[in-house]
């Protein structure tokens, strides 16, 4: 059976660029079918802050896994594998060939390992972790977390509201700390559904400083294209707030700070903070994401390594692509 590609890699990497050039290089041989591993590109209404595909190009090529759930619901690694496992056989049923695309690693780590059996958060007990928090602020709750399960408070930053709050919620309901829950085995390796391979293919730069100045090229892109609107969008329905998973995307939880002091400004009668500053922290944000992006995959030793930057990138990855398509 032939293989299942993934293109990987950090944020402005040209993953997408490259997925659309090799969907369209392998036509009419092959129909290509796009399976997003992004976090972010699941939510409807969130489409310029995330790089979301034109919808000419959702035309042009299949894409799955984009716009399915509303940004007041959560979206997890569990429901990924699954929800990608069912279109990968659904894809090939109909005789084209699936092609997975995005960052979230997790996501990657999961679908290729197996996952954790977690029990899920119960309502009342993300309640209490997140009014606390409201409170006493993110880093506070990161210190409580070092005291009940220091392993897994140290490899987390003090602002990683997601982590600290699900490991701290995972505590309280439990009564076990997270890094209790991982040291068990994993519920088994995720099977590549209809034979073959899962191949990964790794778009990472040879000079961190040319993808850096493409995020802040992106950055300004996306604030000129309305971002800033498209938040304030999201904030005027009312029942959005940052500490939702949607809500703290890289990019979002910066415009929504932004726009919260702006706003907090304009009541008092002074001036807001410049655009200037929201440019900065969403650039920062986007670097850090691409520096973590980074971290994962090179701990992937299985990966196929490209360097982003190439002028000719699609022809390099093109052969290989082809071959692990033969059966």
């Amino acid at each position: 059976m032939a293989d299942v590609f993934l293109i990987l890699g950090p944020t402005a990497s040209g993953k997408s660029s490259l997925a659309m050039a090799l969907a369209q290089a392998l036509q009419p041989q092959h129909r290509i079918e796009l399976i997003n591993i992004d976090s972010a590109l699941v939510y409807r209404g969130m489409d310029i802050g995330t790089a979301k595909p034109s919808a000419q190009e959702r035309a042009r090529v299949p894409h799955h896994l984009i716009d399915i759930i509303d940004p007041l619901e959560s979206y997890s690694a569990a429901r990924f594998v699954s929800d990608a496992q069912a279109l990968i056989r659904q894809i090939r049923a109909r005789g084209a060939v699936p092609l997975l695309v995005g960052g979230t690693m997790l996501y990657v780590k999961a679908l290729l390992e197996g996952l954790h059996e977690l029990p899920a958060t119960r309502p009342d007990v993300r309640l209490t972790v997140l009014q606390e928090a409201s409170t006493h602020g993110w880093p506070a709750m990161h210190a409580q977390l070092a005291r009940i399960d220091p392993d897994t408070a140290q490899r987390l930053a003090p602002n990683d509201a997601q982590r600290i709050g699900r490991a701290l919620e995972l505590f309280l309901q439990t009564g076990r700390p997270m890094s209790q829950w991982l040291a068990q085995p994993r519920a088994g390796q995720a099977a590549t559904p209809g034979g073959g391979r899962y191949r990964l293919i790794s778009l990472e730069p040879s000079d961190r400083a040319r993808l850096h100045a493409r995020i802040a090229q992106r950055f300004d892109a996306m604030l000129a294209q309305g971002f800033l609107d498209e938040v304030r969008r999201l904030r005027a329905r009312g029942d959005l707030d940052p500490t939702l998973s949607s809500m703290r995307c890289v990019g979002y939880r910066q415009a929504w700070d932004w726009l919260d002091a702006s706003e907090t400004a304009a009541r008092e009668g002074r001036a807001g903070p410049p655009l200037s500053q929201l440019r900065e922290q969403g650039i920062a944000a986007t670097r850090q994401l691409a520096k973590r992006q980074l971290t994962w995959l090179r701990g992937m030793a299985q990966r196929e390594v490209f360097d982003c930057l190439a002028a000719d990138l699609p022809d390099q990855v093109l052969p290989l692509v082809k071959a692990g398509l033969q059966p």
